[in-house]
């Protein structure tokens, strides 16, 4: 039975973890960078200092935040990352790419053509549709909805129940809130909410 160690003790990792159980895997070691958390579903909490068990089994990043989930990754760049992890409810097109490290949760959909990054996270419910391209480090919350051809660019959320229309371009490090509907493009570092969606806000650094 095929191993996986999850990085990341949270509710985001229970997700995770029964996407593990339910592809016949089996949870290898869990790590958390928290002192304070020692224990997770029944697994002993481990430290990242832990090389060897760190090492043994493929690596999951169960970690929501975008920019942290990249900065972990960027840490540990000798590590063995898992192939995307995928629910068996998700209907995910033989015409997808999906990168290594996403996590595609229960009832998503990618459609045929789209192409998703690396350590990404596509939600519970949402919807990929056809030719779109995610960069790595994207998350599309629940029950998103991306038309065919939208572009989003790298560590960059899509919130709740957003819809974001055909072929429009979300740029990086930005937020769409929930429930916001896209008709334009949402340039980099910026948060945009309503329908239809517009910047209300512009950040400074990558969040």
């Amino acid at each position: 039975m095929t191993k996986i160690n999850i990085l990341g003790a949270s509710g985001h990792a229970k997700v995770i973890v029964d996407i593990i159980q339910r592809n016949g895997q089996e949870v290898g070691y869990v790590f958390d960078d928290n002192p304070a958390v020692s224990s997770f579903l029944g697994h002993t909490v481990l430290s990242r200092l832990e090389k060897e068990q760190l090492y043994a089994f493929p690596l999951v990043l169960a970690i929501g935040k975008n920019c942290t989930r990249r900065a972990v990754s960027l840490s540990l760049d000798d590590v063995a990352f898992t192939q995307p992890l995928i629910h068996p409810s998700a209907i995910v097109s033989e015409l997808a790419h999906i990168g290594k490290g996403t996590v595609v949760m229960p009832g998503a959909i990618v459609n045929a053509g789209a192409f998703i990054g690396e350590h990404c996270i596509i939600n519970t419910g949402a919807v990929i549709e056809h030719d779109c391209i995610l960069h790595d480090f994207v998350h599309i919350s629940p029950n998103a909805i991306l038309a065919g051809g939208v572009e989003v660019l790298p560590e960059t959320q899509i919130g709740m129940n957003a819809s974001v229309i055909q072929n429009v371009t979300i740029g990086a490090h930005s937020i769409v809130g929930a429930g916001s509907v896209v008709i334009e493009d949402i340039p980099d570092h910026c948060t945009a909410v309503g329908v239809p969606a517009k910047p209300i806000k512009l950040h400074k650094s990558v969040f």
